[in-house]
C-alpha cells in the first residue's frame, strides 16, 4: 500500500476526532473554522472514494449478465 494512499476507514477516523474538538465549549472560532475545513475536505475526499467504488463496482447475475450497482 502507498503511503499517500487514501483509507476510507482513516478518515472516518480523523472525522470522528475532528468533530469531538469541534464539540469541546473552549475551541477557538480560528480553530473550529480550520477544524470545519479539514473536515469538508475529509468528506469529499471519502464521497469521492465512495463514488469511485459504486462506478467500480459490477455484480454478475446468476444468468451471466452484468448488472450496475
Amino acid at each position: 500500500m502507498a503511503e499517500n494512499e487514501f483509507v476510507l476507514e482513516d478518515a472516518f477516523k480523523k472525522l470522528d476526532t475532528i468533530i469531538e474538538e469541534l464539540e469541546k465549549p473552549d475551541i477557538s472560532l480560528d480553530n473550529s473554522f480550520q477544524l470545519y475545513q479539514e473536515g469538508m475536505k475529509l468528506l469529499k475526499a471519502c464521497n469521492d472514494s465512495i463514488d469511485k467504488v459504486e462506478k467500480e463496482l459490477i455484480i454478475l447475475g446468476e444468468d451471466g449478465d452484468t448488472d450496475e450497482l
